[in-house]
């Protein structure tokens, strides 16, 4: 395949609202011809967070580890979800949580550093750039998704039932030990606009973030199975 030819696909392409499908095809198709790089730069990601975040999880219970390195579970979410697919054997429940876990974490990482900037200034420069920037390619890469799976309706509600138990042990209901979302670089009930601390700021971007996940997930499926009328 020539350097043209990883920007073609002969993987049908629904015609889908902007909204639904906002990348280009042509950047959708080199995402499908290149899904073993990205495979392996997800699980390095996934190695990553799991180290990053292990002075978290020194501090969780071991029962409630699945619940705290939300990020790094998106991205193995979004590597086994395109590597079963590449090998013949797509799951859709993987498609819709690896389309989940990307566009939420990846959204609320960029936010919680956008709205603590100050905060995370303990950061060097260079980690906090990786941060924001990796974060943000995750939402990218939930665009492609549409491409391989259909978003049935028992996909999408494992996917908001599993990210809707998340949300709630995160920032809502501490089960064991206490609330399990990320680490904030700042006391939870610091002030932080409008009234609202920082553990609320941190949880109204997680939930919009879902209701998001949510609103996409159901806006595919439905103009998916319009298409095929």
């Amino acid at each position: 395949m020539g350097l043209g030819g990883l920007f073609e696909s002969e993987i049908p392409r629904d015609t889908l609202s902007g909204y639904v499908a906002p990348l280009p095809e042509s950047l959708e198709n080199l995402g499908l011809n290149l899904v073993w790089p990205i495979v392996f730069i997800n699980l390095v990601g996934t190695a990553f967070g799991f180290y990053y975040y292990g002075f978290q999880l020194a501090q969780t219970p071991p029962e409630m580890w699945l619940f705290v390195p939300d990020s790094p579970i998106a991205t193995l979410f979004m590597a086994l979800a395109l590597a079963t697919w590449k090998l013949g054997h797509p799951q859709e429940w993987l498609i819709a949580l690896a389309f989940f876990g990307n566009i939420i974490l990846g959204g609320w990482t960029v936010w919680v550093h956008l709205v603590f900037f100050e905060q995370f200034s303990y950061l060097h420069p260079a980690m906090r750039q990786f941060l924001i920037w990796s974060h943000a390619a995750m939402i990218l890469q939930a665009f492609i998704l549409h491409r391989i799976g259909t978003f049935s309706p028992f996909a999408v509600a494992v996917a908001t039932g599993w990210y809707a138990l998340d949300t709630t042990v995160d920032y809502f209901i501490p089960v064991r030990g206490g609330l399990h979302h990320t680490f904030l670089p700042i006391a939870r009930e610091e002030p932080v606009v409008l009234g609202a601390d920082a553990l609320g700021v941190a949880a109204a971007g997680a939930v919009l973030l879902f209701v998001l996940a949510v609103y996409l997930a159901m806006l595919t499926r439905i103009e998916k199975v319009q298409q095929r009328r």
